[in-house]
């Protein structure tokens, strides 16, 4: 089968999508990866067919003040820009981050069928739950439906908001007003980071983490005896600032982590810092260093908590915008791990230290990895839908 796999350059997009692809090709599939610049080379060093997804710089047409129309609007101009590369790759089928709606939106002027990858949990709505970026567990008893309730009611008019400008460029582009979605959600999650809802979608599949290291290179953890704690700053733009610096002056082996314990600051760039002997700083594979860790502190990102749960790691999350609050009030819930905000020494040695002394959290996160067992084979998915679709 030939695959399109469309996502923006964002690593916690972009690298789900190139964990996809690996996969289609794996199953002998043909995908071509449509991303950013910035990791087609990445992308064919693992030998993946990768192209420009065109449009992704704004314009002075785009209004980035309003989320719904930077998202719809910029949707709508780069699925006519990409219209002829899809011809040219000629897809069976198209896959389509959920944030870049250009995919979808392509693959409906082509004729083509067209699924959506979700690389964290299902984030829309539902009648059952508080609203999604709350961090609230759903209400119990009266008082809590009826938060609930008032909740859903005071974002539903952005929401709303948001299907109308879709439909709005919709039909500037040429296609009906009427959104018939896409064929499949892939939910690439833990189960055990979802949320049971009543509203489930019958299209939405979880298909567990699509993780892909953009490295080969293995950080070397420094020498010792003690706890290793692997520190991951979040790569999103709404993520905390000054995690890995504060993590190195403020956890030191003897003072707040046990003795012999070792600091890895695991990461894509940052400016230089100074590393004291116990810890080490750089890019290396993620997975290899939470095979040995016994902490990971993290921005929140669905991309590291959930390689930290998968290896059986417990955590401390530092969440910043975005969905980083949601995930981690879910990682608290779960009781794989504390959450930190705001950010200070001190809160960030108390949480470490705490996690660290308990084995309730590793615990908990190795029952979340486990929950892995429960997930579908994205490429399965695909198929069976593109054969139903048929």
């Amino acid at each position: 089968m030939r695959v399109a796999v469309v996502a923006g350059p964002d690593p916690g997009h972009a690298f789900p999508a190139i964990a996809l692809c690996r996969r289609f090709l794996a199953a002998g599939d043909a995908p071509t990866l449509l991303t950013g610049t910035d990791w087609l080379d990445t992308a064919r060093a693992v030998g993946l067919d990768a192209v420009e997804l065109a449009g992704l710089d704004p314009t002075d047409l785009d209004d980035d003040t309003d989320a719904g129309a930077k998202i719809h609007q910029r949707a709508a101009r780069m699925a006519v820009l990409n219209v002829p590369r899809l011809r040219d790759i000629a897809p069976e089928l198209v896959v389509s981050d959920v944030i870049t709606a250009a995919g979808g939106l392509a693959a409906e002027l082509l004729g083509l069928p067209w699924i959506e990858l979700n690389p964290h949990p299902l984030y829309r709505p539902s009648k059952g739950l508080p609203p999604l970026g709350s961090g609230l567990a759903p209400g119990v008893g009266l008082k809590g439906r009826l938060r609930d309730a008032l909740m859903r009611a005071l974002t539903a008019r952005s929401w709303r908001e948001g299907l109308r400008q879709r439909s709005a460029v919709r039909v500037e582009i040429g296609l009906p007003a009427d959104d018939p979605g896409p064929l499949r959600r892939l939910i690439a999650t833990l189960p055990a980071l979802e949320v049971p809802r009543p509203d489930w979608p019958r299209e939405a599949v979880v298909v567990g983490p699509l993780h892909f290291e953009p490295t080969s290179s293995v950080l070397e953890v420094a020498p010792g005896s003690g706890p290793v704690v692997v520190v991951a700053p979040s790569t999103a733009t709404t993520g905390a600032r000054g995690v890995a610096e504060l993590a190195l002056e403020t956890l030191v082996p003897g003072e707040v982590l046990p003795e012999g314990s070792r600091v890895v600051v695991s990461r894509l760039g940052g400016a230089h810092v100074a590393v004291p002997p116990w810890a080490t700083v750089g890019l290396g594979r993620q997975d290899e260093l939470l095979a040995q860790a016994d902490l990971a502190i993290c921005g929140g990102g669905h991309g590291m908590v959930s390689k930290a749960l998968l290896s059986g790691v417990p955590l401390v999350v530092v969440p910043g915008g975005g969905d980083q609050w949601e995930i981690a009030n879910r990682v608290v819930r779960q009781g794989s791990g504390q959450l930190v905000r705001p950010l200070t020494a001190p809160a960030l040695a108390a949480a470490a230290a705490e996690v660290l002394s308990s084995p309730r959290y590793r615990e908990a996160a190795q029952r979340a990895g486990a929950s892995s067992a429960d997930v579908a084979d994205p490429v399965r998915v695909c198929h069976d839908a593109l054969k139903a679709s048929a």
